[in-house]
C-alpha cells in the first residue's frame, strides 16, 4: 500500500473509535461554502480516492469537502454533529489527495448540547476552542491531540483562509450518563454507540474486530469479525468491554454474510473486573465463568441466547470465543445496567500518540 493511501489512525489511535463516523449515525449539518465538493464527504470511510478524468460543471470531482477560492477576508468552516457524544481525544485533519488547493491552516472548536439547535442558533452557540489554528500538510493525515476531557456532541471545523479537506476522524471515547438511565430497561452495553469497546483478540486477518459491535447490521462480508483459516488446534476469542457493569439478559451472534466462512460453534464467558488490566484479561489463569454453553451455527443467522445464559452477572467484560476460526457480523449484548456503577475507567491517551506528538 502506497504511503499516500495508508492509514495512520489505525496506529496512532488505537482503542478509540471515530465519533463522527458516519457509519456511527455522525452528520455533516451546515457548511458556509461547498462549491467544489460536498460537505458530507468529510465523514465518509476510508481516506478518499482520486479519479483523474473525473469531472463536474463546476470543476474537478474531489472527494472530499472544498471550498472556492475566496476573494474576501475571513475563513470557511463546517459544523458537524458527532455520532455519539464523547470525550475527544484526538483529530485527524485529512488532506489526502489535495495537492496545491489544501487549507494552509485549520481549527476545531466543539459544542456540548442536550438538545438540537435550529441552524441559525447553531452557528451563535458558544463553542469552545479545542484546536488552535494550526498548520496543515497537503496530501497528508495531519493528526493532532485534544487535551480538553469535557463531553461534546458538535465540532466546528474551520480552514484558513479556503481549500479542500478529504475526510475529518475525531477519535475519542463515548460518554453516557449512566446513573440516569433506567435500572429495569435493557440497553446493548456491547454496542459501540453506547460505549461499549472490543479490547482484545487473538486474530482478525480479515475483519476488523470492531465491526462487530457497530451500528446496523452488516453490509457485507467485509462488514464484520474474520479470522484467518486456523491449521492447528484451538479456537479464536475476543473480549469485549461493556459500557457499564450490567446485568446479562439476552445475548446475540449474527452470522449474517458468512456462508462458507462461518464458525462451527462458539460459547461465552463473562468476568467483573472493573479496573482489570489487559495483560490480565489475556493471562489463562484469569478466571472466567462461562455463561453460555458450546452451541452450533448455522451460516448466514442471527442467534439469540436469553434461557441459555447461565449467569446474568454483573459483568463487565465478555469473552466470545469461536471454534474453530471464521467471521461473525454483530455481537449483541442486551442488559440491564447494574445499580453500583463500576470503577470509572481512566482513559490513558494511546502510546502511539504519544510517540507521535513528541516526534
Amino acid at each position: 500500500m502506497s504511503e499516500r493511501n495508508s492509514d495512520l489512525t489505525a496506529a496512532v489511535f488505537s482503542g478509540f473509535i471515530d465519533l463522527a463516523s458516519e457509519k456511527l449515525g455522525g452528520k455533516v449539518l451546515l457548511a458556509n461554502d461547498e462549491f467544489f465538493a460536498e460537505k458530507e464527504n468529510l465523514i465518509k470511510p476510508g481516506r478518499g480516492v482520486w479519479i483523474a478524468d473525473k469531472y463536474t460543471e463546476r470543476g474537478k470531482w474531489m472527494d472530499g469537502w472544498e471550498t472556492r477560492r475566496k476573494r474576501v477576508p475571513g475563513y470557511d468552516w463546517c459544523i458537524l454533529k458527532l455520532g455519539t457524544s464523547g470525550v475527544i481525544e484526538g483529530v485527524d485533519i485529512d488532506t489526502n489527495n489535495f495537492l496545491g488547493n489544501h487549507p494552509p491552516y485549520a481549527s476545531i472548536d466543539a459544542l456540548s448540547l442536550d438538545k438540537d439547535l435550529s441552524n441559525d442558533k447553531l452557528q451563535e452557540a458558544n463553542w469552545t476552542e479545542i484546536l488552535p489554528k494550526s498548520p496543515l500538510k497537503q496530501g497528508s493525515q495531519n493528526i493532532f491531540g485534544i487535551p480538553n476531557t469535557n463531553r461534546w456532541t458538535h465540532i466546528r471545523l474551520n480552514i484558513y483562509p479556503d481549500g479542500g479537506v478529504a475526510r475529518l476522524k475525531v477519535y475519542g471515547t463515548v460518554q453516557k450518563d449512566w446513573q440516569a438511565y433506567p435500572r429495569d430497561e435493557q440497553v446493548d452495553l456491547a454496542a459501540v454507540e453506547n460505549g461499549g469497546s472490543v479490547v482484545a483478540c487473538n486474530d482478525m486477518f480479515f475483519g476488523n474486530i470492531n465491526n462487530m459491535i457497530m451500528p446496523g447490521s452488516g453490509v457485507n462480508m467485509g462488514d464484520g469479525w474474520e479470522t484467518r483459516r486456523r491449521r492447528d488446534p484451538g479456537h479464536d476469542w475476543s473480549i469485549v468491554r461493556l459500557a457499564h457493569a450490567g446485568f446479562l439478559k439476552k445475548l446475540e451472534v449474527d452470522t449474517k454474510h458468512y456462508k462458507g466462512n462461518f464458525p462451527d460453534s462458539c460459547w461465552v464467558d463473562a468476568c467483573y473486573a472493573p479496573s482489570a488490566e489487559m495483560n490480565k484479561l489475556n493471562a489463562d489463569s484469569f478466571e472466567w465463568t462461562k455463561i453460555v454453553a458450546q452451541t452450533k451455527l448455522q451460516a448466514d443467522h442471527r442467534h439469540f441466547y436469553e434461557k441459555e445464559i447461565m449467569a446474568e452477572g454483573p459483568w463487565t467484560h465478555l469473552r466470545l470465543n469461536i471454534v474453530p476460526d471464521g467471521g461473525i457480523s454483530r455481537f449483541r449484548a442486551w442488559c440491564t445496567v447494574a445499580p453500583t456503577a463500576a470503577k470509572e475507567r481512566k482513559q490513558e491517551k494511546s502510546d502511539g500518540l504519544k510517540e507521535y506528538q513528541r516526534t
